[in-house]
């Protein structure tokens, strides 16, 4: 193989493949007795589930994805000021989506005005009007109305919003991002550094180890003295996941360079040792902070893109050079329409929570073997849903 499409199916095919998992381990609540391997560790645990390896797998994929896009809209003709201003764009659309989610998990039932499923579903509702892929034969005025409409029910949510324990209502917060604001920051810190260093692996590699020095020197609590500056200026999570996304990156460019001199099977090998560094290195600095995901530790970090770059290789070499590239059309719209694949949870769940909806299965569908199984099929529905709704011209673009 020389060639390589610009896009690569293995990266549709590996972000395919991470939703159905996301929506998999999300849906885990709703089982009982699931087993310790398939769900998230504690805080205290030195240990990672499967659970703990999916978002850090999407953060490595939105890595592998920032090359190829900006190259592509630079091919297109637009100016890197433009570009810029897409990446902002993007970004700031999923700070918001993140937001609005963190504060879903703080919302005040007994005092607030809207139960919590109807606010659920109206911003969810807002976030299809702001951001639908609107085809090219959607006049612009009404684009307009209908995206002013979700920005107005998005405001009036916003307005009605009561979080916090009764007694003590607040407004909306941002203790943290929510899985999309996360995705956001690392996103925008990431594709703006790409931006301006290009395919510069020398640059791209110091700006992954900055990250991950970061991070270390913040679990070895060497960064005290920025205290006064870290309440209002810091890398998300001191680095550690910015470091995934940048890892990603990093592959990308090794990736595409290979093909450029026709040696793709030795970036293969290369990125396949790139990853043993990693798995080692995550294990040597274990004893230290442990493996946590919610602790963000080092070593969690490595494995992870260690995991990362393997699948990666894995989908390259049978889909993107041995040609395998149908199997996995049946979850193809997790990775086509995939925050839409994403937010369709939150409209069922907000569903089957009212009040007298009768919303629980049997115990016996929602534990151990079975209930994984019943789990496995909802994540299939959903994405077979988005498939249907994709082919309608439904989905969200940002």
């Amino acid at each position: 193989m020389t060639q390589v499409s610009r896009r690569l199916a293995s990266v549709d095919a590996f972000r395919a493949l991470t939703m159905f998992l996301m929506i998999f381990v999300n849906d885990l609540w709703s089982l009982s007795g699931v087993p310790e391997w398939l769900d998230h560790a504690t805080k205290t645990e030195d240990r990672m589930g499967l659970a703990d390896t999916v978002f850090p797998a999407f953060l490595f994929i939105v890595g592998l994805s920032i090359p190829f896009a900006i190259s592509a809209r630079i091919a297109k003709g637009f100016s890197q000021n433009s570009t810029l201003a897409h990446i902002l764009t993007r970004s700031f659309a999923l700070l918001v989506m993140g937001i609005y989610h963190v504060n879903l998990e703080n919302y005040n039932k007994v005092e607030a005005i809207l139960p919590k499923q109807v606010w659920q579903i109206a911003i969810t509702l807002g976030f299809f009007l702001v951001w639908l892929d609107y085809s090219s034969g959607t006049s612009k005025k009404k684009k307009m109305f209908l995206q002013g409409s979700g920005i107005l029910l998005l405001a009036v949510m916003a307005l009605l919003y009561k979080g916090g324990a009764p007694g003590h209502a607040h407004w909306m917060r941002t203790s943290w991002y929510g899985i999309l604001g996360l995705i956001g920051w690392c996103y925008l810190l990431c594709a703006v550094f790409y931006l301006y260093a290009k395919d510069r692996l020398t640059l791209l590699t110091a700006s992954l180890l900055f990250f991950l020095g970061l991070c270390i020197a913040d679990k070895a609590d060497l960064l005290e003295f920025l205290d006064p500056v870290h309440k209002y200026v810091w890398v998300v999570s001191s680095g550690a996941l910015p470091a995934l996304t940048m890892a990603g990156v990093v592959c990308s460019v090794i990736f595409r360079k290979a093909v450029e001199k026709e040696k793709t099977v030795q970036s293969l090998l290369l990125l396949a040792g790139i990853a043993l560094v990693a798995l080692g290195a995550g294990f040597a600095l274990r004893p230290y902070w442990g493996i946590s995901k919610i602790m963000a530790t080092p070593s969690w970090v490595l494995i992870c893109t260690a995991i990362s770059i393997v699948c990666f290789i894995l989908l390259l070499y049978f889909m993107d050079i041995k040609g395998h590239k149908n199997w996995f059309s049946f979850i193809r719209p997790a990775g086509t329409s995939t925050l839409t694949c994403y937010l369709l949870p939150y409209i069922h769940y907000a569903i089957f929570n009212f009040p007298g909806v009768h919303n629980r299965l049997p115990l016996v569908l929602r534990t151990g073997g079975i209930g994984i199984v019943k789990s496995l099929c909802y994540s299939l529905a959903i994405i077979l849903v988005t498939g249907v709704l994709e082919k309608r011209k439904l989905r969200l673009s940002i």
